[in-house]
């Protein structure tokens, strides 16, 4: 058997599976090339508010039967949404695959959306949002997308916001899935020990059946905003900071030297670049992290810390100083070697996640129509050089290019 099995329906909708035979779990979710940028201004959040409501009553089921479904054979039952897809997701033990695909099948395409349900939801929506606003390292990102794609969809909160959120009603939904939902870009990933023939079952029992339906690509086109540097008081204790930069797309070449340059300046572990200035040498942030998001016509690379405000001044000038060095010194074979072989570490055990491969699985495949081996994304990274890092970081790291969001504790700021 082929490392990826990849199926293509008769209404378009796409299926990839992985074979493990090591584990009892089979996880399994769908994709939907949908997200909040999709969304007008006045359907704002209509996007998250979809998913929560698939849990909330379908033609077959009603909420409780639901959540009952899934957790009391002991597995899980999520979804989540982003800026571009919406996942729908399960994991259960792998004599349970019959019932995780009737379950996501059904929450995904038989959702109706009940009245009452849309009532009790949108309150919970609300709690969300404000608990949202009172987590100031969380705020700061959305709003940091907001200002660096202002006015564009990609920036707005996934959330929405609370007029738009209130005016949903079922129409609205229905409305939003015809005019959004196309059924080839769709994909179901699932990784798991099942054989073959049990998938191709599965999958026309369950998905088959589900009505072809198309609707043009998305063509938002992005304008880029001025760069720009916002202050905003806040009743918040400590200071945050936020430092964004327009960056490269999904299907450019050139982000995988970017993750190269996040991971090197901001990633996962204690020793990067801007965690050893910030935090062992000045002893100013508790953590500091630098990211590279890439969606179908843009990025975002972003940088992110919170310092007492003493510290803001010298912090921000510490930042800077690492992505002069990034631009004007490049990388030393050892230092080059080191990297990568830390990068291909987190990579090797990240894949250990079969939950997290299943979703990544799907994305991949949405966003660049194939799906890569951890051989080849191994390769990609082992041929990024020390020459390569340094141009793109001349290419990305330019002054005018760079956006700043600060939060302001009040003197009389609250944990």
């Amino acid at each position: 058997m082929k490392e990826f099995e990849i199926l293509t329906l008769g209404n378009g909708i796409r299926v990839v599976y992985k074979q493990v035979t090591t584990t009892k779990i089979v996880h399994c979710g769908i994709a939907i090339d949908v997200g909040s940028r999709d969304e007008t201004e006045d359907q704002f959040g209509i996007a998250h508010f979809w998913e929560h409501m698939a849990f909330k009553g379908t033609s077959r089921r009603k909420s409780h039967h639901i959540i009952h479904s899934i957790d009391s054979v002991g597995g899980e039952l999520n979804a989540y949404t982003t800026k571009e897809k919406i996942y729908f997701y399960t994991s259960v033990l792998d004599r349970f695959a019959d019932k995780a695909f009737d379950i996501l099948s059904d929450i995904t395409f038989h959702s109706i959306f009940p009245e009452k349900q849309i009532e009790r939801e949108r309150q919970i929506i609300l709690e969300e949002m404000a608990m949202y606003n009172d987590t100031p390292d969380d705020a700061i990102q959305d709003d940091l997308e907001d200002q660096i794609f202002s006015k564009h969809p990609l920036g707005h909160n996934i959330l929405g916001n609370a007029k738009t959120v209130r005016s949903f009603t079922k129409s609205h939904f229905n409305a939003f899935i015809n005019s959004s939902i196309d059924t080839s870009r769709i994909v179901v990933s699932i990784v798991g020990n099942l054989s073959l023939a049990k998938v191709k079952k599965l999958v026309n029992k369950y998905l088959t059946p589900i009505p072809a339906h198309s609707n043009p690509k998305r063509t938002l086109a992005l304008t880029a905003s001025e760069a720009s540097h916002i202050e905003m008081i806040k009743p918040i204790q400590q200071a945050h900071v936020g430092i964004g930069i327009p960056a490269f797309s999904i299907t450019d070449e050139r982000r995988i030297p970017l993750a190269v340059i996040a991971n090197l300046l901001g990633g996962p572990s204690m020793n990067t670049r801007l965690n050893m200035t910030l935090r062992e040498k000045m002893a100013c942030v508790y953590s500091i992290d630098a990211h590279y998001g890439a969606y179908a016509d843009t990025g975002l690379f972003s940088i992110f810390y919170g310092t007492e405000a003493k510290n803001l001044k010298k912090s921000k000038k510490a930042v800077f100083r690492e992505l002069d060095l990034m631009k004007n010194k490049p990388l030393g074979s050892l230092q080059l070697h080191r990297l990568k072989e830390q990068m291909l570490g987190q990579l090797a055990m990240a894949e250990e996640s079969y939950a997290s491969l299943m979703l990544a699985m799907a994305k991949s495949l949405l966003d660049l129509d194939t799906i890569q081996s951890i051989e080849e994304v191994f390769k990609d990274i082992e041929q990024v050089g020390a020459k390569q890092i340094q141009e793109v970081s001349n290419q990305v790291f330019q002054a005018n290019k760079i956006s700043t969001l600060t939060f302001l504790p009040k003197d009389n700021g609250v944990y």
